[in-house]
C-alpha cells in the first residue's frame, strides 16, 4: 500500500470516526439500548484509535520506505473495515453472528501493529546502535 492511499484513508477513517461519534451520540441515542451502545462506541474508539495508526504507518512509510509500514498500513485498513464495520452492523442491526467477524479484524490491528514495530526496528537499528 503506497503512503498516499494510506494517508488518505487515514484521513476518510478519522473524519468517518469523528461524524459516526457525533451521530451515535445524537441521532442513534433512541435508537441504541445498554448493550449496542458500548458495542457502537467500541467501534468509534477503534476506528479512530487506527486511523492515527494508519497516519503514522503512512508518514513513516514516507519517510523510511519500509515493507513493514507498507504492511501495517493494510492490515490497520484491513482492520478497521472487519473490527469496527462489523461492530456498528452489530449495534445497529442486532445481527449477533457477525461478532464471529470481529476478532478477525482484532488480528488485522494485531499484526499492523507487529508490522509497524518490525518497520521502525529495521529502519533506525542503526540508528540507536550508534548512540
Amino acid at each position: 500500500m503506497s503512503a498516499r492511499l494510506m494517508l488518505l484513508i487515514a484521513t476518510v477513517y478519522g473524519f468517518s470516526a469523528v461524524a459516526l461519534g457525533a451521530f451515535g451520540a445524537h441521532a442513534l441515542k433512541a435508537v441504541l439500548n445498554d448493550y449496542t451502545g458500548p458495542v457502537y462506541q467500541t467501534a468509534v474508539d477503534y476506528q479512530f484509535y487506527h486511523c492515527l495508526a494508519l497516519l503514522t504507518a503512512g508518514l513513516l512509510q514516507l519517510q523510511l520506505n519500509h515493507r513493514g509500514f507498507r504492511l501495517a498500513g493494510l492490515c490497520f485498513s484491513l482492520g478497521v473495515v472487519l473490527f469496527s464495520g462489523s461492530l456498528y452492523t452489530l449495534a445497529l442491526s442486532g445481527i449477533h453472528w457477525l461478532g464471529a467477524v470481529t476478532p478477525i479484524g482484532g488480528l488485522f490491528f494485531l499484526s499492523g501493529w507487529a508490522c509497524l514495530g518490525w518497520g521502525v526496528y529495521q529502519s533506525v537499528r542503526g540508528e540507536i546502535n550508534a548512540d
